[in-house]
């Protein structure tokens, strides 16, 4: 299976001003999505979008390849990630290369493994697949199973829709949220489907220490503590 890494990566942030190249642990956040990338053997070849010559400088010294930069209209706040990710594969196309699948490796999570990249492709190849999203546990008090929707005037419904609640801990099903760090598609999902997900969808369950989605000063600050620790 030929599987393109694209990490996407523009220049607009705004929570956290140049997250994407700022240093942390005295490294860019960069860093941390393109070395597994590129240390991954499941991955054919690992590519960088971005609208932004001075992340794309980062990007070519960390070794990832970066063919050109994204076009404006395709980097601004409320982009959604599906026409980035199209555009990146037609490109390609243009140029002859085709990939059976995408991986989407978003910078703001950088404690995926190369390890955690080959299992997510080991897993669509052995199951077949739509899509493996990197997923981490729902902690208990969070389970779908006592988790309610409130509408306008107060009045509460279960989120699994049942009439009543699992009241005892030990009886609720297992749940898991996305962890963001690993979105693997099969490109004929999003080309054709325009999906992420498909309609097959599996679950790679991640073991990270700490969960980090940098999106804030507030989460600068925290991954800064535990790298600092590290």
């Amino acid at each position: 299976m030929r599987v393109l890494g694209i990490i996407p990566a523009r220049g607009g942030s705004k929570g956290v001003p140049g997250k994407n190249i700022k240093l942390l642990g005295g490294k860019p956040l960069l860093y941390y999505t393109a070395q597994p990338a590129l240390d991954s053997k499941m991955l054919t070849k690992v590519m960088l979008t971005t609208d932004s010559e001075d992340i794309a400088e980062v990007g070519r010294k960390l070794g990832v390849d970066v063919p050109f930069l994204r076009p404006a209209e395709l980097a601004k706040d409320d982009t959604p990630t599906l026409p980035v990710i199209q555009h990146v594969v037609n490109f390609y196309k243009e140029q002859g290369e085709e990939f059976d699948a995408i991986c989407l490796l978003q910078p703001t999570n950088p404690l995926r493994l190369s390890s955690d990249i080959d299992a997510c492709v080991e897993l669509m190849i052995r199951e077949n697949f739509d899509s493996v999203v990197a997923m981490i546990p729902v902690p208990h008090e969070y389970n779908p199973s006592c988790v309610y929707f409130m509408d306008a005037t107060g009045k509460m419904r279960l989120s699994t829709g049942d009439a009543e609640p699992i009241t005892r801990r030990q009886l609720f099903p297992p749940a898991f949220a996305r962890e963001g760090s690993i979105y693997l598609t099969k490109t004929n999902c999003i080309m054709e489907n325009n999906s992420i997900y498909g309609k097959n969808i599996g679950g790679y369950v991640i073991n990270t220490p700490i969960q980090l989605n940098i999106d804030t000063l507030a989460d600068w600050e925290k991954a800064e503590e535990y790298f600092s620790r590290k």
